[in-house]
């Protein structure tokens, strides 16, 4: 009986280590990174934006440390309702993302799905998915904090639905630009939301912030909202002026991100990238 025959090539020896092969798949990487802008900003980014928002917090408290006694429940505030800005552009932007991961994109457009209506799933889609998120974290604080969110009454749900609204945009402007530029660009999802924590003003008045970025802070529905929350927990007066702010501005960048979403989803038919849904 004969004895199987095993090939040469199984038995030959593994090569030597190479400087050469390492530098050939670092090149291959190197050549990505120089393509894709995404992932060259997001290098830079995370310590610039912690270093940015940890920064103005460390000079507010320099000079009042008394504000967390005053107000105890206003951190644990500002983070739930910035839970709610951040999970609302998630529930936008991951949504679109995973059709592309899934290179459903171009399926759903072969029905008679039209762009509005796309548009208006994702926006319910994040209602729904913060509410799932930031409602358990907000009983959680009564037991472990003494904080009873709820407690702000009718103001809250008018910071909720500002925040819920600017979230959307933010996911929206996201999706139509990963729409144009490919899911080399997904990290925008957690990129363009922190980039406005800063200035959002979460943790601090808006006063704390140079000249120049109170201009920025104050154009956006964000700021005026958190500063709308610590009149409540601080004075307890409803700022009418920071709500009208938010509104409008809010109605605006909804606006202005639904437009630039069906020109993006027009000029992604033109060039065919529903069908390109790669890097």
């Amino acid at each position: 009986m004969n004895k199987m025959q095993i090939p040469d090539d199984v038995c030959a020896p593994q090569p030597k280590f190479s400087l050469r092969r390492v530098f050939a798949l670092m090149l291959r990487h190197l050549y990505v990174l120089r393509r894709s802008w995404p992932r060259l900003l997001e290098l830079a980014y995370w310590p610039m934006i912690q270093m940015i928002l940890w920064g103005f917090m460390t000079k507010f408290f320099m000079g009042h440390s008394t504000w967390v006694a005053e107000a105890a429940g206003v951190l644990i505030s500002a983070v739930l309702l910035w839970d709610v800005l951040f999970r609302a552009n998630l529930g936008v932007s991951l949504p679109f993302i995973e059709e592309m991961w899934s290179r459903n994109l171009a399926q759903l457009f072969v029905s008679p799905l039209r762009d509005s209506e796309l548009i208006t799933s994702l926006i319910l889609m994040s209602l729904v998915r913060t509410l799932i998120s930031v409602t358990p974290a907000a009983f959680l604080a009564m037991p472990f904090y003494d904080v009873w969110v709820f407690e702000l009454g009718l103001p809250l749900l008018a910071f909720f639905t500002n925040l819920l609204i600017f979230g959307t945009v933010i996911g929206i402007t996201v999706s139509a630009l990963i729409l144009r530029y490919g899911l080399g660009a997904e990290s925008l999802c957690w990129l363009g939301i922190f980039l406005l924590a800063p200035v959002s003003a979460i943790y601090y008045p808006v006063d704390i912030l140079p000249g120049w970025l109170q201009v920025v802070a104050l154009a956006l529905p964000s700021a005026h909202t958190f500063e709308g929350m610590r009149g409540v927990l601080f004075d307890g007066v409803f700022a009418w002026d920071h709500f009208f702010w938010a509104v409008g501005s809010n109605a605006v960048l909804l606006t202005l991100a639904v437009l630039f979403f069906l020109h993006m989803m027009k000029m992604a038919r033109v060039k065919g990238l529903l069908m390109q849904q790669g890097e």
